[in-house]
């Protein structure tokens, strides 16, 4: 049975998924706010790990932006961003969870983990507007966030590389579109199938 705060949570506009879970006080909401926010670092950084070389470029794919994105529509911009904060800032600190077990600022994908972090937050403040209610909505949502991941990383890659702006596209955009746009289609399936059931479950 649900308490009135969290069917409260449920309903109430600007809610993300993460606001579901029942808090009945501030204490408890610290708490579920802290555990949430080592979820969304440990989540990544396990998803990063599913990584699959690509051939002329040292970026691999991996399901770290998927995972990024999800904690972002999923926690909210406030939790997200102390969700990647953490994984960003204990990867560089030696935790060994950034792709194919890396860790460290030096590795030159790594602006796509700083492209991570704004991504989520700002697919997060999207949540909160509705923005992965329905099926177009979360599509729009998660491509705004693949945009800023993208636009981030690939300068980074240049700047990090000597590449040339062609050749970091080349290397660090395009082997990674078909994949984006199945990211893209699973989130769009998941989202609002959760708010679904969350709506029958209120």
């Amino acid at each position: 049975m649900t308490t009135p705060a969290a069917t409260t949570a449920t309903v109430r506009p600007g809610a993300v998924l993460a606001d579901v879970l029942p808090a009945s006080t501030a204490a408890r909401a610290r708490v579920r706010d802290a555990a949430l926010v080592l979820g969304g670092a440990a989540l990544t950084g396990v998803a990063a790990q599913l990584a699959v070389p690509v051939p002329g470029s040292p970026v691999p794919v991996t399901g770290q932006t998927f995972a990024a994105l999800l904690v972002g529509a999923g926690l909210g911009a406030r939790r997200a961003f102390a969700a990647l904060g953490l994984y960003a800032a204990a990867g560089v600190a030696g935790v060994p969870w950034f792709s194919d077990g890396g860790s460290g600022a030096a590795m030159p994908a790594f602006g796509y983990i700083l492209g991570m972090l704004l991504a989520a937050v700002v697919v997060g403040a999207l949540a909160r507007r509705g923005g992965d209610r329905g099926v177009l909505r979360t599509a729009g949502t998660m491509a705004v966030g693949t945009v800023i991941i993208y636009g981030v990383g690939v300068p980074y890659l240049a700047l990090a590389t000597g590449m040339s702006a062609g050749e970091a596209l080349a290397a660090g955009l395009v082997p990674f579109l078909v994949g984006d746009v199945l990211k893209a289609a699973l989130a769009m399936g998941a989202l609002p199938a959760a708010w679904r059931l969350v709506g029958r479950n209120s």
